[in-house]
């Protein structure tokens, strides 16, 4: 009898371990559930990084400028190399003489449009597909503290809306001062960034510096 005894506390404290260790086990579908949930987060951050690097890779910037001695063309062409983006050259229907551009002479033709405010020089060509670029970097020389009329032709010829435009000019003193202002004053809902004014032996460092600080990218 008190063999059968033994016997039987014995079955009995097996059954109560084996019940134990069954409750305290973690069920198979918590540990799927959690794993899942751990993937998923893994894929999401993923998918925001391909995201992300398609925005930067497919961003289309063009490089626009007017340039009557060559001076802002050459910064120009050190942007355009700088970001590999398309270029295109503001040209007047009528080119200017170097007789245009006396400044000593109130009656030479750009002393007597920088007078008029409602001047608008005819620009030869246009630029294919403008509504595919996201930033369009507007370039022109300082003339009387303003950018030349025909800049206001170009930005009036066009829809810069949701498109960033970054303007530089070129001199010999004069800062970009109130030109990018009155440019944006000419232009609806396009996001104008602070201009940059550039000597004409600027170095590829120095624009190379100044396009890293926009950080556009």
């Amino acid at each position: 009898m008190r063999k059968f005894t033994v016997i039987l506390f014995t079955i009995l404290m097996l059954v109560s371990l084996a019940a134990c260790t069954k409750n305290t086990a973690i069920p198979e579908s918590d540990t799927v559930t959690k794993t899942s949930e751990q993937s998923t987060a893994i894929n999401n951050t993923e998918e925001n990084k391909s995201i992300d690097t398609k925005k930067t890779e497919d961003l289309k910037i063009l490089v626009a400028y007017f340039s009557a001695t060559h001076t802002t063309e050459g910064i120009a062409e050190y942007i355009a190399e700088e970001l590999s983006s398309d270029i295109y050259e503001i040209v007047p229907k009528e080119q200017y003489t170097e007789e245009d551009l006396n400044y000593s002479n109130s009656n030479s033709r750009s002393t007597v449009e920088m007078n008029d405010a409602q001047a608008r020089p005819v620009i030869t060509g246009s630029v294919e597909n403008m509504e595919q670029y996201d930033v369009v970097f507007l370039g022109y020389p300082i003339w009387w503290g303003e950018a030349p009329r025909i800049i206001s032709t170009f930005v009036e010829s066009y829809d810069f809306s949701s498109k960033t435009i970054i303007p530089f000019c070129t001199s010999g003193s004069s800062g970009i001062g109130s030109s990018a202002t009155n440019l944006q004053a000419l232009t609806n809902n396009a996001n104008w960034l602070s201009g940059q004014r550039f000597s004409g032996e600027s170095s590829k460092d120095t624009i190379a510096y100044w396009i890293e600080e926009l950080n556009i990218n």
